[in-house]
């Protein structure tokens, strides 16, 4: 199974990886995770990107899509895969097409769950966090017992800066921003599978192996 992941901050796109890779046994592949790897193995590209990334910028396209290459070619990907957070552009999906058609391999579903703004909103600012153990606490999801203290040792609740509304606001704002595009991309080519993320985790992951199997 080959695939693409996508979805807002706060839909449970995480937890669905995590299902959807040990379902079809395939690796789970991050930008972010290909940069780190790159980087340890101090490939030519790896060490590129760690330029641009140690001086605080952006990993150009050139420089991403040869890592993503590299990545896509290597054992365990030959059973399929799960590409999470690439592409971003539609530039990079261009590119993407052209990694997989140099392969003769072809995707076989873009997943996109999705969710509200008002259910994104409360989901990725209800988090507190215990100042003392660090435990997690989700105001409608997992409430403490006694409102902003903590379950496991009394310690009290806080809400951190990047869980207010104004951040998750601006968040969701950048992600769709970004993302339009590469809906409207796969939808046109018809890859785009769309779910919807306000149901029961199992009840999420079942709809999503339905629409690929």
């Amino acid at each position: 199974m080959r695939m693409i992941l996508m979805g807002p901050p706060g839909a449970g796109k995480g937890t669905q990886a995590d299902l959807l890779i040990e379902h079809y046994h395939i690796p789970h592949i991050s930008t972010g995770d290909m940069f780190r790897a790159a980087i340890k193995e101090q490939t030519a590209l790896g060490m590129k990107a760690k330029e641009y990334m140690d001086a605080g910028g952006l990993v150009p396209d050139e420089v991403t899509i040869g890592i993503v290459a590299d990545r896509l070619a290597q054992a365990d990907c030959q059973n399929g895969f799960l590409l999470d957070g690439f592409p971003r552009t539609a530039a990079q999906a261009d590119a993407l097409a052209k990694i997989l058609s140099d392969m003769k391999i072809a995707l076989d579903g873009v997943i996109n769950i999705e969710l509200g703004e008002a259910d994104l909103l409360e989901r990725l600012t209800g988090r507190r966090v215990c100042k003392q153990c660090g435990a997690t606490f989700h105001t409608v999801f997992n409430a403490p017992k006694q409102q902003d203290v903590c379950d496991k040792c009394g310690g009290a609740l806080y809400q951190r800066s990047d869980d207010t509304l104004e951040t998750a606001q601006n968040r969701l704002k950048v992600y769709n921003t970004q993302t339009e595009p590469l809906i409207a991309y796969y939808n046109n080519q018809g890859l785009l599978k769309r779910i919807q993320g306000d149901k029961e985790i199992k009840q999420v992951f079942s709809n999503v192996l339905s629409v690929l199997e």
